[in-house]
């Protein structure tokens, strides 16, 4: 019998389980869906009416998890035990974070590498990935109590300056919460389809998205065409934040601690200056003045002390808004909209400099909080099959490349570059009268194409007969936004042109790429090893290849001895490549240049004196 869902929030029939859109945000994170009958994107609501979950766990005495809002209030009462900002923690080592460690009441461990930073309470260990789980496995949770209906797919956004690591890491989180996360997308991206930009196929326009969260800023600058997003560029820092601001303002105040007599470093007065910094920042975009009382000390800041502390900051967002439009080949002039993104961007000198800066009022219409995950629902909704309307781009997994000398990986298209895609390199021949060459599509993350997965193989035909080198061919990869990479030649003097299509993904299920992936890091050391081996082998053959042609070229011109030196040396090579010696190869190689170069030198000027006095030069 098949079973019929019924949405208790929506009162409409579900055919099957949705999938939302979750904003997993440093600060506060939350949850959206399209109600299946007014198209509409909301944000989940409890009974109290609020959306947001504070990103924060707390562990007690038996490292039991609390999450959310039963864990806002142990920040005072255990900061030790209390865990926040821990997506500012994905995919860092705590080299990345030694210098600011101290801002965080919880204890960052340091073992000394270069290993992903975990966070210690008592003797367990917590990975961001796992804190991070924990408040996805939170909000699933409070999905389905709302709903009344199990959830396990999800869209969830992460800042566009991420990297391929963090991306990766908030993939993990969620497949540990038990989510089947649909597609990781880009935080300005999804704000932009909240606010119903791009929802007109006749559309067209050039927008920056200005986000300012807790702990990250982004600056994105997109192009929106008969409903295609293309990023045209990203600037930002992962490490710049409302988080900042308060923590300017928790400086400011700490200052005046030590003036009356208060000072240390003690986890609870940090807390509790942070929280009041915070509620301060908040008073002060209606008022003028706010204040607290701290350790028995009243303390006061104007709003315009205020601005002025976090100025400096605030110029930082602006030199990345100016460098994207920069990246962008654009000017403030040709940006069409301002969207703000983030709940810091609700204090008004944030506003005010982004203003000035675009010379355009901003658009902050929808709640900066919720805007994120508004468009995480309507992306999930696009994926759902729902709203045929709109085009998203996607990303390839597994990066595209072909092989060159020594059966390398020259990747032209790296993984989780942006669908559609275009990209292009030049190449040459290797051997004198080369009249074809063949060219080997992969699809992987090794060095060397024998552990990738071959697509396609082609030949460029009808070269004309060249030496070595002189011919330029030009290949290029286009990956349309159906996955569909087509691979093009052309052999740039002649004219001579091939192309064929690829299917890049097909055969490849999720657990394939996962292992591919895998693979790639288990193997990386052993990879670059072998990599530098045969680049040092390839550039060697090429040497020998061309001195032992010199040799017989210009015998005339060479006297024994220096031959005999010359053939030693080749055979020193040689001997090196036989013992896969890299930096051996390296070695004899130069020693190779050294010797040659005299009489090279030498015979290049013969050469030279005998073409100005018409003589043919060989």
């Amino acid at each position: 019998m098949a079973k019929i869902g019924i949405n208790i929030a929506t009162g409409s029939i579900q055919k099957e389980d949705a999938i939302v859109g979750i904003d997993l945000g440093t600060t506060n994170s939350l949850v959206a869906i399209v109600r299946s009958d007014t198209r509409e994107a909301i944000a989940l609501k409890e009974i109290d009416g609020l959306s947001l979950v504070p990103s924060i766990v707390f562990f007690d005495e038996n490292n039991q998890a609390q999450v959310g809002t039963a864990a806002l209030d142990k920040l005072l009462t255990h900061p030790e035990r209390t865990i926040y900002s821990a997506k500012r923690l994905m995919g860092k080592s705590y080299g990345d974070l030694s210098q600011d460690s101290h801002f965080f009441a919880y204890k960052i461990h340091d073992d000394g590498s270069d290993a992903l930073v975990k966070v210690q309470i008592d003797d367990q260990f917590y990975s961001p990935i796992e804190l991070s789980a924990l408040i996805l496995k939170e909000l699933k949770s409070r999905a389905e109590h709302i709903l009344k209906m199990p959830i396990n797919r999800a869209v969830i956004t992460v800042p566009a300056y991420f990297n391929d690591t963090q991306r990766q890491a908030t993939r993990d989180a969620g497949k540990l919460a038990g989510l089947d996360v649909l597609r990781i997308v880009n935080e300005p991206t999804a704000a932009s389809l909240a606010y119903g930009i791009g929802l007109d196929p006749k559309e067209e326009k050039t927008i920056a998205v200005y986000d300012l969260g807790g702990g990250t800023f982004d600056i994105s600058i997109l192009k929106i065409n008969q409903g295609i997003f293309e990023v045209l560029s990203t600037n930002g820092d992962t490490y710049l934040g409302g988080d900042d601001l308060d923590r300017a303002l928790v400086m400011h105040w700490k200052m005046q601690l030590e003036q009356a007599g208060i000072t240390g470093n003690s986890s609870t007065l940090l807390q509790a200056l942070r929280l009041a910094a915070e509620a301060a920042k908040k008073q002060l975009s209606t008022s003028d003045k706010a204040s607290a009382v701290i350790e028995g000390i009243p303390l006061e800041i104007t709003k315009t002390e205020f601005e002025s502390l976090i100025q400096p900051l605030l110029d930082r967002t602006l030199q990345s808004c100016q460098q994207a439009l920069h990246d962008a080949q654009l000017t403030a002039a040709q940006i069409d909209a301002v969207i703000m993104v983030g709940g810091s961007t609700r204090v008004p000198a944030v506003k005010n400099c982004v203003r000035d800066f675009f010379k355009k009022e901003v658009n902050d219409s929808l709640n900066p909080d919720e805007v994120v995950a508004l468009g995480a629902a309507i992306q999930a909704d696009i994926l759902a099959g729902n709203n045929t309307d709109m085009l998203l781009l996607d990303i390839t997994p597994l990066s595209l490349g072909i092989e060159t000398l020594g059966g390398l990986m020259d990747v032209l298209i790296p993984r989780n570059a942006k669908i559609p895609n275009k990209a292009g390199r030049q190449y040459t021949t290797s051997k004198d009268g080369q009249s074809s060459l063949l060219i080997n599509v992969y699809q992987g993350e090794r060095d060397q194409v024998a552990h990738n997965r071959k697509l396609a193989s082609f030949s460029l035909r009808n070269i004309p007969a060249m030496p070595a080198g002189l011919p330029k061919i030009d290949i290029q990869f286009l990956l349309d936004a159906d996955g569909i990479l087509k691979v093009s030649a052309t052999e740039l003097r002649s004219g001579v042109a091939q192309e064929i299509e690829v299917k890049a993904q097909y055969g490849l299920d999720d657990s394939m790429v996962e292992q591919m992936l895998l693979d790639s890091l288990t193997h990386a050391q052993e990879d670059m090893q072998t990599r530098a081996l045969i680049e040092a082998t390839t550039e060697a053959n090429l040497m020998i290849e061309t001195t032992e042609k010199f040799l017989i070229n210009y015998a005339a011109l060479i006297s024994d001895s220096e031959q005999a030196l010359t053939k030693t040396q080749i055979e020193k090579i040689k001997q090196a490549i036989q013992d896969k010696h890299k930096d051996a190869i390296q070695k004899t190689t130069e020693q190779l240049n050294e010797v040659t170069r005299p009489f090279a030198e030498r015979v290049m000027d013969s050469a030279l004196k005998d073409a100005m006095r018409g003589k043919k030069i060989l």
